[in-house]
């Protein structure tokens, strides 16, 4: 009995759940049925309106011809009568004198007829008829604005419901990527006249292969596109690739995406290491400001920690774990830099290829500094005082200056303070330069023979700044390298 029971439960549960499929496809019949009705509604309007539209095309058309035709006939006609007007007065004119001349033959009368045949000489050498044109002045003719339609009745018999675009194929062979901007080109498999406008889309990645099922960053649409390529400018690239897929509208209907094309999108991307920073400076992602209010260490505890070591980041134990790009974390107190170092440091070091970045500075900062160091710089020491950093330092002590400083050697730079300036290091060839990001102004080179990897170094007194990364090397400041490999001035001749 219970297994009966049992059993004749499982068959109504069965029956439950297929009767509420059936009831929820029942639901989508009859949603799809409405969607139907008022699609087909909104189709056939617009085809009325399209018709409409075309009407009053046709119908425009054809009151500017035949306003066309009313104004030629009226031209003709004024030209026309007035001609027949003046021949008709001519004729009235020519006849008079030809009676007075018949009449005058006629006459008997002697003494009279030589004045008389002199007058009618002269009538009629004045006569109008004799100044007359006796050629039309208009033609009959009205073949010049005849119509012929038969091509455009063959073009609207060939009307017919908007395809389906074709689906565009990205040359990637000739799209660009330069300046941080990236120009993508595609193709149609035939010309099509109906294209109203395209969408692009794009999505940065770190995968150069297909896509995966959770990708990290989101489709970004551009619209409205109406040509077949497209530049997008003011990028910042901050993963290894970016994927691109376009497709094709008509004012009906979009086509299917285009096969994905990955780029390469290489560019010198780091975070500043808050870990290593001092203790008055207040990090947040790659903004620093100066907190007067932070940490302060006792002087004791400085000395003994300057006579254990001059450098934290050389521990071996340290050294071990570091990854050949990630420069290592520094730990949380004793790490940091300390007494007048302000100094906090990027975590991506650079041990080859061309790298360049930005930084904004407020110019009223006591002071500030940006330029690269090797791990090897001590906890102690200040930018550009030691063998181990180079940099552009700007001091608002005293004195506003501006000056290029290595191995405690300076040289004060003549030229004007920007407000963002642009770090350019070319690490096989020694070179460290830097410009007016926004001019791309030479301001300063090192050259030098770089022994260590390093890495991207700041320094602020009472002020603030905040970097730019994932910036590519600009065009014009490689073009003014190559210009300028054997003009800039050197470290060797910083005094």
């Amino acid at each position: 009995m219970d297994e009966q029971k049992e059993s004749l439960q499982k068959i109504v549960n069965t029956l439950a759940l297929k009767n509420e499929e059936i009831q929820n496809f029942i639901c989508c019949l009859k949603q799809n049925l409405q969607n139907l009705e008022a699609n087909s509604t909104r189709v056939q309007e617009d085809l009325e309106s399209e018709f409409s539209s075309l009407h009053a095309v046709l119908d425009e058309l054809k009151e500017g011809m035949m306003t066309r035709i009313k104004q030629e006939r009226a031209s003709r006609t004024y030209e026309l009568q007035n001609q027949l007007s003046a021949c008709t007065k001519a004729l009235e004119s020519s006849e008079e004198l030809l009676e007075v001349a018949n009449q005058t033959l006629c006459s008997s009368e002697t003494d009279g007829f030589n004045q008389a045949a002199k007058d009618i000489k002269d009538s009629v050498t004045m006569a109008p008829a004799f100044r007359l044109s006796l050629k039309a002045k208009a033609s009959d003719s009205m073949s010049h604005l005849m119509v012929d339609f038969t091509q455009e009745r063959e073009v609207l018999r060939a009307i017919r419901f908007l395809p389906v675009p074709a689906t565009p194929e990205i040359q990637e062979s000739e799209c660009q990527v330069y300046d941080n901007s990236v120009m993508v080109l595609w193709t149609l498999p035939e010309p099509d006249s109906k294209i109203d406008h395209y969408i692009l889309e794009y999505r940065r990645t770190n995968h150069e292969g297909p896509p995966r099922a959770r990708e990290e960053h989101p489709w970004m649409v551009v619209e409205g596109i109406k040509e077949t390529e497209y530049t997008l400018t003011g990028l910042r690239f901050d993963t290894r690739y970016m994927t691109f897929r376009v497709k094709a509208c008509n004012k009906a209907v979009a086509g299917e995406f285009s096969e994905l094309v990955t780029l390469e999108t290489h560019a010198f991307v780091f975070k500043l290491d808050a870990g290593s920073a001092h203790q008055n400076l207040k990090v947040e992602d790659l903004i620093v400001e100066w907190d007067s209010s932070g940490g302060k260490t006792p002087i004791q505890d400085i000395r003994k920690e300057k006579n254990r070591t001059s450098s934290p980041m050389h521990s071996p134990a340290r050294t071990a774990m570091m990854s050949p790009k990630r420069a290592p974390s520094a730990r949380v107190g004793r790490d940091r830099f300390t007494a007048e170092s302000y100094t906090v440091l990027g975590d991506t070091m650079i041990d080859s290829g061309q790298h360049y970045w930005e930084v904004r500075f407020d110019k009223e900062s006591k002071a500030f500094a940006a330029g690269v160091a090797l791990r090897s710089l001590g906890r102690f020491d200040q930018l550009g005082k030691s063998s181990a950093s180079w940099c552009i330092h700007l001091n608002n002590w005293l004195q506003q200056s501006l000056s290029a400083k290595h191995n405690n050697k300076a040289r004060t730079l003549d030229c004007p303070i920007p407000e963002r300036m642009g770090i350019y290091c070319n690490y096989d060839e020694g070179t460290l330069s830097f410009y007016n990001a926004k001019t791309k102004t030479l301001m300063h080179t090192f050259r030098t023979k770089f022994q260590q990897p390093v890495i991207p170094a700041f320094m602020v007194w009472n002020g603030s700044f905040s970097v730019q990364t994932g910036l590519q090397v600009p065009t014009i400041v490689q073009c003014g390298q190559k210009r300028n490999s054997n003009a800039s001035s050197s470290n060797a001749s910083l005094t």
